[in-house]
C-alpha cells in the first residue's frame, strides 16, 4: 500500500452539525486517516442506518468488527467483537453496545479503538453489519437506507471521515449483511477503505470467512 490513497474523486464536505470540514469517502476509494489528522490516537466509529417501510417487527441490525491478521483471518475467538462480546481482552476495541432497533437520527451504535493499544500483529479492521435472525423473519437489506459509518478523534471530538452506503444495496436484493469497510495498518499510518460488499450469507458467512465459527 502507498503512503496516500486518497482519490481524485473524492470530496471535502462540509459537517451541517458543526461546520467543520469532513473527508467524504465514497465506495471503493481509501484515506488516509494518519494523514488527516496526525494526532490521532483515540478513534471512534460510528455507525447509523434507517430503516423504512416496516410498521412492526422491523429488522434488528447489529454492528461486529473483526480484528484481521496478515493472513486476513482473526487469531482467536475474542477477535470478533460483536453484541456477546463487546471488548476484546486488552481493551483495545470496544464496542458500546447494541441498538435495536435503528430509530432516530446520528449514530446507531459506536466502537471506540485504541490505535496505540491494537496489537501489531493485527492488520485491519472489518467493520460489518448484519441483520438479526434474517433468514427465520425474511428480511434483507431492501428495508434499510441510509447507512453511513464515520471517523472521530475521540480525544478532540472532531469527525474525520464519512462513507455512505445506500443505492448499493439494490444490486442484492436478498443482502442480509454488509462488510462497510475496513480500517487497516500500513507502516506508521492507517487507512480506511470504504468497502460496500454485500452477502446474501449473513453474519455467518463473513464470520466463517474469518475463522469465526457461528452456531446459528
Amino acid at each position: 500500500m502507498s503512503d496516500v490513497k486518497i482519490t481524485t474523486t473524492a470530496q471535502i464536505v462540509v459537517n451541517p452539525e458543526d461546520g467543520k470540514s469532513v473527508f467524504q469517502l465514497k465506495r471503493g476509494e481509501q484515506a488516509n486517516l494518519t494523514r488527516l489528522d496526525p494526532s490521532l490516537r483515540h478513534m471512534m466509529v460510528g455507525i447509523g442506518w434507517d430503516v423504512v417501510g416496516f410498521e412492526s417487527d422491523a429488522p434488528d441490525l447489529d454492528v461486529s468488527i473483526f480484528l484481521l491478521d496478515k493472513n486476513e483471518k482473526t487469531r482467536v475467538d475474542e477477535d470478533f467483537v460483536f453484541y456477546n462480546n463487546l471488548k476484546t481482552p486488552d481493551s483495545s476495541v470496544e464496542h458500546m453496545g447494541d441498538n435495536r432497533t435503528g430509530a432516530g437520527d446520528g449514530d446507531d451504535e459506536n466502537i471506540r479503538i485504541n490505535l496505540e493499544v491494537l496489537p501489531y500483529e493485527i492488520f485491519r479492521v472489518a467493520f460489518t453489519i448484519s441483520i438479526y435472525e434474517a433468514e427465520l423473519r425474511n428480511q434483507t437489506f431492501q428495508g434499510v437506507r441510509n447507512v453511513f459509518l464515520r471517523i472521530v478523534n475521540d480525544e478532540t471530538g472532531i469527525e474525520l471521515m464519512r462513507f455512505n452506503l445506500d443505492a448499493e444495496f439494490a444490486e442484492l436484493p436478498n443482502a442480509t449483511a454488509v462488510t462497510v469497510g475496513h480500517l487497516e495498518r500500513s507502516g506508521p499510518n492507517w487507512f480506511f477503505e470504504g468497502t460496500g460488499a454485500l452477502t446474501a450469507g449473513g453474519l455467518k458467512e463473513i464470520a466463517t470467512n474469518y475463522g469465526i465459527l457461528i452456531a446459528h
